[in-house]
């Protein structure tokens, strides 16, 4: 069979590589190109950009809220209180009760603290009060400061991790929506041409 006149040229195959040094995918568009190096500068941000927001937030909440304990830890301290009336209440939830005691300085104060109902007038109890005197919450720990660190780090780094999928999903959004009017109009300039070779 001859060759004159065939779309392919005689002779061995070229080799692989051939066709991509002398340009390069013809089929792949400017846009192919944005899309594939954002997705490279999103995979760093996950990468770099994920733990550091994370590691960074938790540090600040944990140390934002030691700061706390230290301060509450200095302003509260207990004191043991007596009940000054039986608690009332038929349930286990604790109910707020009239108590009294007597600060560093000897002087009597009163307050309420919480106990169980039932709890009869005279018990001791033990309360966290503040320099002035007030019956308080008990101080923040350790143990919050780090709770919180680790919520606060974990929640930054969903956050990264959302706002670089919402980014990628945007940029799929905008770059579709342009292929997509691009191929319109191309259809639009080639559909009439290749329509009529089928005409009568």
């Amino acid at each position: 069979m001859s060759t004159q006149g065939s779309p392919f040229t005689p002779g061995p195959p070229p080799r692989r590589g051939d066709h991509a040094a002398k340009g390069g995918n013809s089929l792949r568009r400017a846009s192919d190109t944005f899309e594939c190096w954002m997705r490279r500068v999103l995979m760093v941000v996950l990468v770099l950009g994920l733990p550091a927001a994370a590691v960074s937030a938790g540090l600040t909440a944990y140390e934002a809220s030691m700061r706390t304990v230290r301060t509450q830890a200095a302003e509260r301290h207990h004191v043991t209180a007596r009940l000054t009336s039986t608690a009332e209440g038929g349930d286990w939830v604790k109910r707020p009760a009239p108590v009294r005691w007597t600060d560093l300085n000897g002087v009597v104060r009163t307050g309420a603290a919480l106990v169980k109902p039932g709890t009869p007038k005279g018990s001791t109890v033990r309360v966290w009060v503040t320099r002035d005197g007030q019956v308080t919450d008990p101080p923040s720990t350790t143990l919050n400061a780090r709770t919180s660190g680790w919520l606060v780090g974990t929640m930054a780094g969903f956050g990264v991790a959302g706002g670089s999928y919402a980014v990628g999903a945007g940029m799929r959004l905008v770059l579709n929506r342009r292929r997509y009017a691009q191929w319109d109009a191309e259809w639009g300039l080639v559909e009439p041409r290749w329509s009529a070779r089928f005409r009568p």
